[in-house]
């Protein structure tokens, strides 16, 4: 079967897509993936075709400000569509994620089946708040409403959604109403989440479904450099920074300097964090499956992936949320007993950071915590489910 994934978006959309990719291609499918030049490699080796979009999620260096930053947003989401478009030529069935829910649209023009592939909770429920406004739970009823509003909110992946439905001739209809469509139809919603982490919320119909992480595919004989592996071996167990694929404001990188230094820890750090110390040792594309297991703690963003790679390595957090889905999953982490309380970015301050970090390394209880996520998780195939139903198809 050809199958045609949509993972635009940053690194965290892209590495679980090439986790599912591979194991379809195990099953004999044929998989082409919708992603940012820059991650061919990744697809790539997981034995997926790309298809590129040549576009970047932020506005270039020279241009500042809300207005700018939803420019590139729109411009960024008008090249995946148009990228997804041409690759549905031939395709069997498609799969959509989070900010790709056109694939819907062009599935329903083609004529073949579609599913969506979420690595966050969407559907509106009292389980927790709108992933786009996620900082503070709502309560039951706040949540759900919260989320039925959500839903109606103009994004910037609208346009190109209703282009592609005029395009084909299809009827206009809003993002919400396809929802609902889908939604009476029973079109599967899998979600690449375990539901150790987050039990099935109680007001979720049958076709949403918690198939259990989509880790990363790593190809046979992946390592960790051999720097990494001396700087490990020189010493205890390093602290792990690692805020995501988006550069952090500087006052984000000094409060982490800071605490780095009011603490004394080791620490290897991934990613665009200018951090001058004889503690530090900076790394690049390091498998967080070979590198955070050895760690004592993990400092992140608390994205949807260095959430539940953490939790896989059975190693206690501490979240620094900035926006979106990020609270969700520190709270998540909380609930746990895996984390210390989150320090928002917005929000950083060394100090408080090299307590939680103390706090993280020096208990057993968070630890234990993480460690009983992680021996469950390895029971786990998160992969199963989408595959089963697509050999219904």
């Amino acid at each position: 079967m050809r199958i045609l994934m949509l993972s635009p978006g940053t690194r965290g959309d892209v590495a679980p897509a090439t986790g599912l990719g591979a194991a379809f291609t195990a099953d004999g499918h044929d998989v082409t993936i919708v992603a940012n030049t820059e991650y061919t490699h990744l697809i790539e080796a997981a034995g997926c075709t790309v298809a590129p979009v040549d576009a970047s999620l932020s506005p270039p260096p020279e241009a500042s400000g809300v207005r700018a930053h939803l420019a590139a947003l729109r411009s960024y989401m008008d090249a995946a569509a148009a990228v997804a478009l041409d690759a549905a030529q031939g395709t069997e069935v498609i799969l959509a994620n989070a900010i790709s829910p056109y694939g819907h649209d062009i599935a329903e023009a083609v004529k073949v089946p579609s599913a969506d592939m979420l690595l966050q909770p969407w559907y509106p429920s009292a389980a927790y708040p709108p992933m786009i406004a996620g900082a503070k739970d709502l309560g039951g009823f706040g949540n759900r409403w919260a989320g039925r509003l959500a839903a109606r909110v103009r994004a910037p992946y609208d346009p190109p959604a209703a282009r592609i439905r005029a395009g084909f001739g299809l009827p206009p209809r809003s993002r919400a109403a396809g929802q609902r469509l889908r939604h009476d139809r029973g079109v599967p919603v899998h979600h690449g989440i375990s539901p150790v982490v987050l039990p099935r919320p109680a007001d979720w119909p049958d076709h949403l479904r918690l198939d259990g992480f989509w880790w990363p595919h790593e190809p046979p004989g992946a390592g960790i450099p051999d720097e990494v592996t001396a700087f490990l071996a020189d010493g205890p167990a390093p602290v792990v920074v690692t805020l995501g694929s988006m550069s952090p404001e500087s006052d984000v990188v000094q409060a982490v300097a800071a605490a780095l230094k009011m603490t004394g820890a080791r620490a290897v750090v991934q990613g665009n964090l200018d951090i001058d110390s004889g503690n530090v040792l900076h790394v690049g594309d390091v498998p967080h499956s070979l590198l955070l297991p050895q760690a004592s703690v993990v400092v992140h963003h608390a994205g949807a992936g260095v959430t539940s790679a953490a939790l896989r390595a059975g190693v206690p957090s501490v979240p620094m949320p900035m926006h979106t889905d990020q609270h969700f999953w520190a709270r998540r982490l909380v609930a746990l007993d895996a984390a210390t309380s989150p320090i928002p970015m917005r929000r950083a301050d060394g100090a408080a950071l090299a307590s939680a970090i103390r706090e993280a390394t020096d208990g057993n209880r968070l630890r234990a915590g993480a460690a009983t996520v992680g021996a469950a998780l390895a029971r786990e195939d998160g992969t199963a489910s989408m595959r089963d139903w697509l050999q219904t198809l």
